[in-house]
């Protein structure tokens, strides 16, 4: 499975920005998709995720109400949507992909390692 995030790049505090994940070599529906991001000088942190079966969403306290996930299975695509941006949203974000799990799981105490396959990155910077 290869995994490509697009759609990073600068904008002001309080727009919206729009991440793409783009899955090639295996479907959607096999795999729990999570977002992560990482600031500067941060650990890396999870963000959101969607599971493979339904595509139900969770969130973390930090985005939630503000960023939410989008599936595409025509496209094999999954769309990250962040509104109500904060320069402490700057980050590196990253796309990941759990192998057969129905359900996904995010947050803190989620080992990295159940999600096997990981995007590249892109960068968002929150910026005036």
């Amino acid at each position: 499975l290869q995994i490509v995030e697009s759609g990073g790049g600068l904008v002001q505090p309080g727009g919206s920005l729009r991440l793409s994940c783009a899955l090639s070599g295996g479907t959607l529906d096999r795999y729990a998709i999570g977002w992560f991001r990482q600031a500067p000088g941060k650990e890396r942190e999870g963000i959101l995720c969607a599971n493979s079966n339904d595509g139900s969403t969770k969130s973390t306290d930090s985005v939630k109400g503000r960023f939410t996930i989008a599936r595409n299975r025509a496209k094999n695509t999954v769309y990250l949507q962040m509104n109500s941006l904060k320069p402490e949203d700057t980050a590196v974000y990253y796309c990941a992909a759990a192998p057969d799990e129905d359900e996904c799981l995010i947050g803190p105490g989620v080992p990295f390692v159940r999600y096997a396959y990981w995007g590249q990155g892109t960068q968002v910077t929150v910026s005036l």
